[in-house]
């Protein structure tokens, strides 16, 4: 039976991505104010999957979305996101494929310039 994630080359992985941690600081009204703070630093391999179709403000949209695989080490949580260079990836989903503890696979999805700055206060 074929690996749903088969081995990826050390050398595939020489993107260099910034783990971004959410912080949370109360805005006075109730609410909270949502800030990325950098986290450590990780390379990975990032591949594009069939792009995906979602209904976003009564227009359909192409949502960009990519599996990112890293070595297995810091905790990654759907609340966090990856910076490559300018590019933002909001984390869906986090986890070891087999269990062994080797590699760290990320469904992940590529974030534009307005749902950052829609992000940034909740």
């Amino acid at each position: 039976m074929p690996h749903p994630f088969p081995p990826v080359p050390i050398g595939a992985r020489r993107r260099r991505f910034v783990l971004e941690r959410p912080v949370e600081t109360p805005d006075g009204f109730g609410g909270v104010v949502r800030r990325f703070e950098a986290g450590p630093l990780l390379w990975g391999a990032i591949e594009p999957l069939r792009p995906v179709e979602r209904l976003r403000f009564g227009r359909a949209e192409a949502v960009a979305t990519h599996r990112v695989r890293f070595r297995f080490g810091p905790t990654i949580t759907p609340a966090m996101r990856l910076a490559s260079g300018p590019r933002r990836f909001a984390v869906r989903s986090a986890g070891d494929p087999d269990g062994r503890r080797r590699d760290l696979v990320c469904q992940v999805e590529e974030l534009n310039v307005e749902e950052l700055g829609a992000g940034a206060a909740a």
